[in-house]
């Protein structure tokens, strides 16, 4: 637990270190990346798939900072299939949540919103099998909202905002444009666009490939839990939230819909947390123990 809460720092410092350095030069040009199917997994998850205090094993970095895919795999099942082989991608994060094209979907005998990373309220349930458990999870399966991440340089440089919903134009064999293509801005985050697989093949797009910006219907920027693309009831939101682990990152602030945090005198709070919480006019209070 203790080498966990040391890499979330040292991610949080590299973060700090990378925040407002663009990206990519000046061109107007942002590359894409072709996202398969994969999972994000909780530790608590983890274990129950792979063993006591079992650690994901990186096996090549991903674009984004800190981010890797893992040697492990693990099978996805539905009421009408399965698929074999589904990589994991880490580290471990705060919740578990599985990603999947439509093509997937329908193999898989379900029917999964299409949401921004990390809303996966009332989404679809799904099981997780790995070697040495199963893990059935009540909603957590979505299909993965077209989007653009980016740091808050890239942001100023192509004028948008976090939230913001865009067009996107591809050139190739088969020029595509795609609509409601969302921007995610973060100091954690590298320029770079990400499409599934069904969106990839209608475009015939390959990694490698670059997205440019047509037209942009500029909004509000909206928080995690306000992004889908579904309807769905706006849930009631809590004033205070009562956090009780040991780290309190930027991640967990933006998960956190009160206006006030109460952490214990113990619980470590991170820069990038406290930049969070000024960002988004929200209070922490140190509650004693």
């Amino acid at each position: 637990m203790q080498e966990q809460l040391v890499q979330k720092i040292v991610e949080e410092v590299l973060q700090q270190v990378l925040k407002n350095q663009p990206s990519r030069p000046d061109d107007g040009k942002i590359p894409i990346g072709v996202s398969a199917r994969h999972v994000h997994l909780a530790q608590e998850e983890v274990e129950q798939l792979f063993g006591e205090n079992y650690q994901l094993t990186p096996k090549f970095e991903l674009s984004q900072p800190g981010q890797f895919a893992a040697e492990e795999t693990v099978v996805i099942a539905g009421p009408k299939g399965s698929i074999d082989r589904v990589r994991i991608l880490g580290p471990a994060r705060t919740l578990t949540q599985v990603e999947v094209s439509w093509t997937d979907a329908m193999k898989l005998g379900v029917k999964p919103p299409l949401r921004i990373s990390g809303d996966i309220k009332d989404s679809s349930p799904v099981t997780l099998i790995g070697p040495k458990g199963s893990v059935v999870l009540p909603e957590g399966l979505i299909i993965a909202q077209a989007h653009i991440h980016m740091s808050p340089a890239d942001s100023e440089r192509f004028q948008v905002v976090d939230g913001q919903s865009v067009q996107i134009k591809v050139q190739g064999l088969r020029p595509i444009i795609l609509s409601n293509v969302m921007i995610r801005v973060s100091e954690r985050y590298r320029l770079e666009m990400h499409i599934d697989t069904d969106e990839a093949n209608a475009g015939l797009i390959q990694q490698g490939a670059f997205a440019e910006i047509v037209n942009g219907q500029v909004m509000e920027p909206l928080t995690v839990n306000e992004m889908p693309l579904v309807a769905k009831q706006a849930p009631v939101k809590q004033s205070i939230y009562h956090f009780e682990k040991k780290l309190l990152s930027q991640v967990d602030v933006l998960e956190i819909e009160a206006q006030e945090i109460v952490v214990p005198k113990r619980t470590i709070v991170t820069a990038l947390a406290y930049d969070k919480i000024r960002e988004l006019n929200k209070k922490i209070t140190i509650r004693s123990e």
